[in-house]
């Protein structure tokens, strides 16, 4: 049985949140299509909200 791929956005906004955890800046943003591009800083940003209530795991 076949495994069914992430949506795209989906894997955008999770890309974009291992970004943001690990501290990486939000200019790395590899995605030019504008929903893929919106997604991807809206997990960075997740991530930087959680980075300064300390949920970073190091």
């Amino acid at each position: 049985m076949k495994r069914q791929k992430r949506d795209k956005l989906t894997r955008a906004h999770a890309k974009g949140y291992q970004a943001g955890i690990s501290g990486r800046s939000k200019e790395i943003c590899p995605f030019q299509a504008s929903d893929a591009r919106s997604q991807w800083l809206g997990g960075w940003r997740e991530a930087m909200e959680d980075r300064q209530l300390g949920m970073t795991v190091r």
